[in-house]
């Protein structure tokens, strides 16, 4: 995509969608793809048979969104095809072909996190998937399908699934297919080669059998048989029937060239350092606790709000500022009202709309964990780390904590938030990232919680890299912001992303390592964008060249 497209906005709501349907039926949901051809991102190419690019995954974030917040009642989540005879082809071809290539990682990044995402709320939220692929299902659209908890293929002599990026493109079935087949659906490694590099598919009883999908059903029976099953998986559910849902208005922001402003989050840009500084604030007064109050609130509820705006400044920024590299993580505030936040966080964790705030904060902060950016948290005078906002210290790859101030000495002060209740897509909390595991430095941090814990005391027990005195604050912070900036690019974001994520390793981990390194150094090779590549002749007729020689 050129440099002067348009700024992409990550905000939309249901009647704006253009490619899905969302209809409810008491605890069932069905999100329906109806993919308009001329509805593309960009222009430039054509979204044909139920293809999507970044739009079409923007507007099924928001719908799952919807359905997590607004609609309470829905246990059962059923995703299928409008379309006759194609439940969804996967990314679209001509899109990846004809842009650049960050765009195309960032768009296999987001593509990831939503589908994440699905399996998170899988796991924490009560809600369970059931993809009823009613038609040719390929690529991305099989890796939409593996996401969910069941897979329902009818069962018509030419509805198959398949990952054929490999013989087709010349690139990995990159948002999780490659990854899912093995560790989730428990395919055979052979059975899988063979899978990955056949074109048309596998179909009927075969797919069955190789545990490519759970069931098949006839034509005839399709969808009797899928509306049983939803509603069986409904069954499996604590979400309450008769639950008041949470409007998610649409979020106010200010933009300009110098930066990004929302209630809670504001963020500088210095594009001649290449720097963006967050200040995420502490609410103003002390938040609701009590479940009634918090449920008044809703979408303006603290937890809630902040994490939505920090959301969307993260996505926002990560797409459309490729050249800031480095993010300074701020915070300000009272410390006493995020703690008093984090409590009634803990203490009404099993009420629904508090466990999908939970969800909502765990899948931002993730999302930060995956930014491809230098990380870099300032605990200043004024700041508030404390509970879930010191997740943003625990989360950056240094940490620098001003002491020497006296009176005016920043504090740090741990919560229960920070030992488990917001883990990475590893399972981690951070503190135990940051202590590899080492039961005496975490019991000794569980020990401080409530504590407000100076420069000398945070240091420690490990919680900072460093604690420069006031005076000499400004020029180590400057230095190191020009040391990261004058590095290659590309070597910081191996770096950070290894180190990030070391030790513990997860189906999630290995999906982002994967589009990290091998879908990330496949998508520059000529085999895959040269002249002749697979993804650029593709649809035109030609024959991809191949450089045989493998590295």
């Amino acid at each position: 995509m050129s440099a002067d497209a348009p700024r992409v906005d990550y905000r939309t709501e249901p009647s704006q969608y253009k490619h899905w349907k969302l209809s409810f039926d008491g605890p069932v949901a069905t999100l329906g793809m109806d993919v308009v051809e001329d509805g593309g991102l960009r222009e430039g190419y054509k979204l044909k048979l139920n293809s999507y690019d970044l739009g079409v995954d923007i507007e099924l974030h928001d719908a799952l969104q919807r359905i997590r917040f607004e609609h309470p009642e829905v246990r059962t989540v059923v995703v299928t095809s409008l379309k006759d005879r194609v439940f969804c082809s996967g990314a679209n071809i001509f899109m990846l072909g004809t842009s650049s290539h960050p765009w195309k990682v960032n768009f296999c990044k987001f593509t990831n996190e939503t589908r994440n995402g699905i399996e998170d709320s899988s796991r924490h939220s009560g809600l369970k998937f059931l993809a009823a692929v009613n038609g040719a299902c390929a690529g991305g659209g099989y890796e939409l399908a593996l996401a969910c908890d069941e897979i329902y293929l009818i069962d018509d002599r030419s509805s198959a699934v398949s990952l054929p990026e490999v013989p087709l493109l010349g690139v990995l079935p990159g948002t999780g297919g490659l990854t899912r087949v093995t560790d989730k659906r428990k395919v055979r490694h052979d059975r899988a080669d063979i899978f990955c590099t056949t074109v048309e598919g596998i179909r009927g009883e075969r797919a069955k059998q190789w545990k490519l999908v759970d069931e098949i059903a006839k034509p005839a029976q399709f969808k009797e048989v899928v509306k049983a099953r939803a509603t069986e998986l409904a069954k499996q559910s604590d979400r309450p029937a008769e639950g008041k849902g949470v409007a998610l208005p649409r979020l106010t922001r200010t933009e300009s060239a110098e930066g990004i402003g929302y209630r809670y989050v504001q963020v500088a840009i210095d594009r001649a350092r290449r720097t963006a500084t967050f200040v995420v604030k502490a609410p103003e007064a002390a938040p609701a606790t009590e479940i009634a109050a918090i449920e008044a609130e809703g979408a303006a509820w603290w937890p809630l709000a902040v994490a939505r705006e920090l959301d969307d400044a993260i996505l926002t920024l990560r797409t459309n500022d490729l050249d800031l590299g480095t993010w300074v993580l701020k915070t300000e505030g009272n410390a006493a009202h995020v703690l008093a936040a984090d409590a009634a966080l803990v203490q009404h964790k099993d009420h629904w709309f508090v466990r999908e705030t939970l969800g909502m904060l765990r899948r931002t902060l993730a999302r930060l964990d995956v930014a491809s950016r230098t990380l870099f948290a300032l605990v200043e005078p004024g700041s508030c780390f404390a509970g879930t906002l010191a997740e943003l210290a625990f989360a950056a790859d240094r940490t620098y904590m001003s002491a020497g101030g006296g009176e005016d000495e920043p504090r740090i002060t741990l919560s229960e938030a920070n030992f488990g209740a917001l883990p990475m897509v590893n399972g981690q909390s951070r503190l135990g990232r940051r202590f590899c595991e080492d039961e005496a430095q975490l019991k000794a941090a569980r020990e401080a919680i409530g504590k407000a814990l100076s420069p000398a005391e945070a240091d420690a027990l490990g919680l900072v890299t460093a604690t420069p005195d006031e005076l000499d604050w400004a020029d180590e912070i400057r230095i190191a912001l020009e040391e990261r900036a004058a590095m290659s690019p590309d070597a910081l974001t191996g770096m950070e992303a290894n180190l990030r994520f070391a030790g513990v390793e997860t189906m999630e981990t290995r999906i982002f390592g994967r589009l990290s390194a091998w879908q990330n150094w496949i998508f520059i090779r000529p085999n895959a964008v040269g002249e002749k590549g697979a993804l650029k002749v593709y649809g035109k007729g030609g024959k991809a060249q191949f450089d045989t020689t493998r590295v």
